[in-house]
């Protein structure tokens, strides 16, 4: 269904790497996970919804940034811990 956050590292050179992804967040995570990543340096992308009727409502948020990859590595966990994350199941 494509339900699931996802943070996308690519390495650059000089311990510089630039992410990209998508949260898919309720509408109470929304503008937690935007303040997390605006304090991260991180940009947003654009924010969307894909159903008209689903239940949760469910948004997508997709973020790019480049920079020091362990910089982007502790800005970004912020904005997950603002979504209630589960472990995949196997």
């Amino acid at each position: 269904l494509g339900i699931t956050t996802a943070v996308n590292f690519q390495p650059l050179s000089n311990r510089k790497a630039a992410i990209n992804g998508d949260f898919v967040m309720t509408a109470d995570e929304v503008n937690k996970v935007i303040r997390a990543l605006r304090r991260g340096g991180i940009d947003i992308v654009e924010i969307h919804n894909h159903m008209l009727n689903d239940q949760p409502r469910l948004f997508y948020l997709h973020f790019w940034a480049t920079g020091d990859g362990t910089r982007l590595a502790k800005a970004i966990r912020p904005a997950l811990d603002a979504t209630n994350l589960a472990q995949p199941t196997a």
